[in-house]
């Protein structure tokens, strides 16, 4: 039976003594609980168990019984990892942690994403605990993506191991290769020197490079392999030590090797560390840059914020200035923080954010957002957020928790890489014993050779590398275009929609209705009908009266005083004006009212197929005017969905507005499915009505009724410019309110997938076409052996490629630029 393990666990909810009993029984009825006694005072469970009991039981019957166990969630910045394997070993430390019900592991970024039960673990502890395993690490202390000097920093420091190695390995590679190239200059070293004396030069020479440079792969390797977890650094200390060592014995005990057999393979233990030290030294520089996306995003914040204290300027970091201050943004600066602007009038240039190319004019009232830049304006503006509350900042953790996202097409790396090392590890032994037993003379040299060469080009670090380096690139460069990707897997499953799914208010339209056209009847004049219309509407704050108040005003027409207005539910209002009665309303209002029907109503037909809303005007009885009132569409809708169409996506459009405008509106715009006067739930049902008839659907909308939609649907796309509630329900978020997003998130979605695969293609098909060929299956026809140098570069130059080909997603252009 196994040891019991304690858990501390902080719940909610806990209120009352029946409380703790709920939850008590909720936890000793797990198969393995021992105790669990529950303490209302600090709430706090502690929780003693044993297999087969485990931390995501316990919080499972928790969660049932209504007292969830809190969780947190930290980030921390782990050290030395270089391929697949590291990253797996990192996963198990961490899960195998009691009190842990998550890790993901990112190789690109270097970080490691845990959730955990609050109380039963602290970050230091779990970070701790990986550093222990050989691995630095620490719980990063902000909210900020490393700087590009930590990169910078590792990448120049690689390159003097890498330089002093390449110094030291010269001399050798030259000594010994050099005869083999040129037979006269292996003559005169024999001359000169003598064989033995060259042989003692790269003994001392490839020890300095082991015992120095190349310390790292044994001080990492070595201890993976005792713990019987070997990795990349284990691979390389096994090949190398393999190679040194044997010529070790052919220098200083050549006797005890069969004839013909002593000879030396300096020069392959010392390139091949040179040269896996260029690559590494190569792969840290693409490293550094795999994250400029968000850390273009934090720089965009000023250190500095000018704030106005009883009317005079003060200079103060921005970190100091709190919520309701005032701060002064000066032309051409950019505004330091979240706020709402008091005084002033400009222009903001928010592309950085957004994507809108546009700067969008600011004045008294509006909201600014802390790293845009200020036009030739001058404004003054009540800071509203501040730190980890700014907009900036909340994009900044959205991107960076969808860059250590973990895509279903990993499972498929993790899966290999688990059991990779260790049969390369066996391929390599299988290797040398096949050599010594049918291998030509000299077998035992030449069976070293071939092992150690598919040690050493077998390092899976391709594989680790190619998927968490493309999110990386690819999440970045969306938020660039102002497609925030909330949950990383959204990326791998917007690419596979088949169909898109639209709400019309707000998403394909402006979402504020306004006057499209008024037409008097014969008899009566249009500003003076209109006056009369205006007056009775200013009374209302119906949206379609407002619409009717601003058209007048764009028209110069000033609203007439009216009396007695009174709205009658559903159909329209009645007004007077010198004992003039006035009736607006629907075509049924005007019937209902028996107000004669005249040639002005075949007029509205027209209107009605183009999706607007009629109303009529009466004055004393008689018809005397049409009023076109319509949500106009947004400028940049027909360009979307015509891209989206040409990406072979179906178009749907799910809205609870009447159905014959929504027709209309479906017709105008080639919408292929369009689905009307329906309900939150309802909009719920047609996602699942379009998920079984298509296929994946992804629904774009903006407002709280389209959260349960925006929730239901395989990938939820909320408008930027959309209600909080919609946004929390999204897997992507639109910065601007512009369609364009929509097309450039899929796009995005596409060619990092698509970016993937390559590099996914690469990495396996380069182990698959080369361990065998290493292993020498090309010997016996055409007598060829890879050499382990020639490994060791073919090795690192992977890794390079896959680096090299992810960061191709930075210069992706967006399909659509903001048409507002």
């Amino acid at each position: 039976m196994s040891a019991a393990t304690t858990l501390t666990l902080k719940l909610e909810n806990l209120s009352c003594a029946s409380c703790v009993g709920r939850a008590e029984r909720a936890l000793t009825a797990v198969d393995g609980v021992e105790s669990a006694p529950v303490n209302l005072a600090n709430e706090t469970a502690r929780v003693a168990f044993s297999g087969p009991a485990t931390a995501s039981k316990l919080t499972d019957a928790l969660d049932r019984a209504g007292y969830p166990a809190r969780r947190e969630t930290v980030v921390l910045e782990v050290g030395s990892m270089t391929c697949a394997s590291c990253v797996g070993r990192v996963e198990r430390v961490l899960t195998g942690t009691p009190g842990v019900l998550e890790a993901r592991v990112n190789l690109a970024s270097e970080r490691a994403f845990v959730t955990y039960l609050a109380g039963a673990i602290s970050p230091d502890e779990l970070a701790a605990k990986v550093s222990k395993a050989g691995f630095p690490t620490h719980p990063r202390a902000d909210a900020t993506s490393k700087g590009p000097g930590d990169k910078e920093a590792e990448a120049q420091a690689l390159k003097r191991k890498a330089l002093l190695a390449a110094a030291l390995t010269a001399p050798v590679f030259i000594l010994e290769m050099g005869g083999h190239v040129f037979p006269a200059f292996h003559h005169w070293v024999a001359r000169s020197i003598g064989l033995g004396t060259s042989h003692w030069i790269q003994l001392i020479l490839t020890s300095l490079v082991m015992i120095g440079p190349g310390r790292v792969f044994f001080s990492k390797g070595v201890p993976a392999l005792l713990h019987g977890a070997p990795e990349m650094n284990a691979l390389v200390a096994l090949g190398t030590s393999a190679a040194y060592f044997y010529s070790v014995v052919s220098v200083l005990a050549p006797g005890i090797l069969p004839t013909g057999t002593a000879n030396v393979y300096f020069e392959a233990a010392a390139v091949i560390i040179v040269l896996i030290l260029i690559g590494r030294w190569m792969e840290a520089r693409a490293k550094g840059r795999t994250g400029e996306a968000i850390r273009a995003l934090v720089a965009l914040a000023p250190n500095d914020a000018l704030v106005d204290v009883d009317g005079q300027t003060l200079t103060r970091p921005v970190a100091q200035v709190v919520t309701g201050e005032v701060v002064v943004i000066r032309p051409g600066e950019r505004v330091p923080l979240d706020g709402e602007v008091i005084e002033g009038e400009s222009l903001i240039d928010e592309s950085m954010i957004t994507g809108e190319p546009v700067p969008v004019p600011k004045t008294k009232g509006d909201c600014v957002t802390g790293g845009t830049v200020n036009g030739t304006g001058a404004l003054k503006a009540r800071v509203t957020a501040v730190g980890p509350d700014t907009l900036l900042s909340q994009i900044v953790r959205m991107v960076e928790d969808a860059q250590g996202a973990r895509l279903p097409i990993q499972a498929l790396v993790d899966r290999i890489t688990a059991v990779f090392v260790p049969i390369v590890m066996g391929i390599a032994a299988l290797t040398v014993v096949v050599w010594l037993l049918i291998g030509p003379d000299p077998a035992l040299g030449l069976a070293l050779v071939a092992g150690v060469s598919v040690l050493i080009i077998a390092c899976p670090c391709a594989m680790g590398l190619a998927t968490p380096t493309s999110i990386m690139v690819g999440t970045g460069r969306a938020a660039q275009l102002g497609a925030l990707f909330r949950r990383g897997d959204a990326l791998q499953t917007l690419q596979s929609a088949e169909i898109v799914a639209f709400d019309k208010t707000g998403t394909l339209t402006q979402g504020r209705p306004e006057m499209t056209a008024f037409e008097a009847a014969d008899g009566f004049k249009d500003e003076e009908v209109l006056a009369m219309v205006a007056g009775a509407e200013a009374q209302s704050e119906h949206p379609l009266a407002q619409a009717i108040l601003r058209g007048a005003e764009d028209r110069g027409v000033t609203p007439a005083k009216v009396r007695n207005v009174q709205t009658v539910t559903g159909f329209g209002l009645h007004a007077e004006i010198d004992e003039t009665q006035i009736l607006v309303g629907s075509q049924q209002f005007m019937a209902r009212e028996d107000v004669p029907l005249t040639d002005l109503v075949d007029r509205a037909d027209p209107m009605r197929a183009k999706g607007h809303t009629v109303f009529f005007v009466a004055l004393g009885g008689q018809l005397a005017a049409l009023i076109g009132v319509a949500d106009p569409i947004k400028p940049d809708t027909a360009p979307a969905l015509a891209a989206l169409r040409a990406m072979g996506k179906q178009l749907a459009m799910i809205t609870g507005d009447d159905p014959a405008t929504a027709a209309a509106i479906g017709h105008q715009l080639g919408i292929d499915h369009v689905n009307a006067g329906v309900l939150p739930d309802g909009k719920v049902a047609a996602v699942e009505a379009l998920h079984n008839k298509f296929g994946k659907v992804a629904f774009v909308g903006d407002g709280i009724n389209d959260a349960p939609a925006l929730a239901r649907a395989d990938v939820g796309l909320a408008i930027g410019t959309g209600t909080d509630v919609a946004i929390e329900a999204a897997d992507v978020v639109l910065s601007s309110g512009a369609l364009s997003g929509v097309v450039n998130a899929f796009e995005i979605s596409r060619r990092t997938m698509t970016n993937i695969r390559q590099n996914l293609f690469w990495a396996f098909g380069y182990n698959v076409l080369l361990i065998p060929v290493a292993a020498g299956v090309l010997y016996p026809v055409w007598g060829i052996l890879l050499s382990p140098m020639l490994g060791a570069g073919a090795m690192a130059a992977s890794s390079v490629l896959v680096l090299t080909n992810a960061l191709r997603l930075r210069f992706v252009r967006p399909i659509l630029e903001d048409a507002t």
